[in-house]
């Protein structure tokens, strides 16, 4: 996903990110992902999971938070992304605040574009999907 917002306007390489949220102390953290999946995407979670979530573990970005990290299998189409949005002042100093959406695309990447793409906080993860996908590998589909 790419974050939204004039910040991130320009930029694609090390900007997109997996959905993610910050989660109230106490609060089930994998119904808080699910909450912010769908918040981020629009989509129901319920409807576009295939399976049940993976967890992946806990990642300690550079910002010094700690996200916990779920993969599922399931469709979304992109084309359908309806992110929620936030406020700003924009631009800086202006006192005019504008409304931009969290999220402005969404996109599905081979690995190596993936990683290109991701936040360099993120791509442990990445790594740790893959990883996963290693030892479990999935069937392939018959051809006729």
């Amino acid at each position: 996903m790419h974050p939204g917002g004039p910040f991130w306007a320009g930029k694609d390489e090390a900007a997109w990110s997996i959905p993610k949220g910050e989660y109230a102390e106490g609060e089930d953290a994998l119904a808080a992902a699910k909450r912010e999946f769908a918040e981020e995407t629009g989509a129901l979670p319920a409807a576009v999971m295939k399976g049940e979530p993976v967890p992946l573990g806990a990642f300690r970005q550079p910002s010094a938070k700690t996200i916990e990290v779920w993969a599922v299998e399931g469709e979304f189409d992109p084309a359908l992304l309806r992110s929620n949005t936030f406020v700003m002042e924009w631009p800086p100093r202006s006192g005019r605040r504008r409304e931009f959406p969290e999220v402005d695309r969404a996109g599905w990447f081979s690995p190596e574009q993936a990683a290109h793409r991701m936040h360099k906080g993120q791509r442990p993860i990445l790594a740790a999907f893959l990883a996963w996908l290693a030892e479990h590998p999935r069937p392939r589909p018959r051809r006729r």
